[in-house]
């Protein structure tokens, strides 16, 4: 059996330009052009859609994670950044883990798993 690699996730929105400044602003600052995101490897792609709305109702339903090895570094910069945080950084018995939304509402997170040792 073969297993398929994730390698990009659609996100439409009713707002392309905006939801694209806010991902560059946030999660890759480096990012120049039009195409798709670059986020580690994984490909973001933003996508004008007219059958979603403008939020997502049920944000809960799937979440971004990001793996962080700097959980400190990566929430000052999103902080910097302006997002909101739904649930601010916080340590459970895996890691440390903090969630917060894009404009259209949707969930995502970063994660510092606990090193096992």
């Amino acid at each position: 059996m073969i297993t398929p690699k994730a390698g990009s996730i659609l996100l439409g929105t009713t707002r392309p330009a905006e939801l694209r400044d806010w991902y560059r602003k946030a999660l890759a600052p480096g990012h120049e052009g039009e195409g798709p995101i670059d986020l580690g490897g994984f490909l973001l792609v933003i996508d004008q859609r007219d059958d979603v709305d403008a939020k997502n109702g049920e944000p809960g339903r799937m979440i971004l994670n990001f793996h962080v090895d700097d959980f400190d570094a990566v929430e000052a910069q999103l902080r910097a950044a302006g997002v909101d945080w739904v649930v601010p950084g916080a340590d459970r018995p895996s890691g440390r883990f903090g969630t917060f939304s894009d404009p259209d509402g949707n969930y995502l997170q970063i994660i510092q798993f606990k090193q096992d040792g």
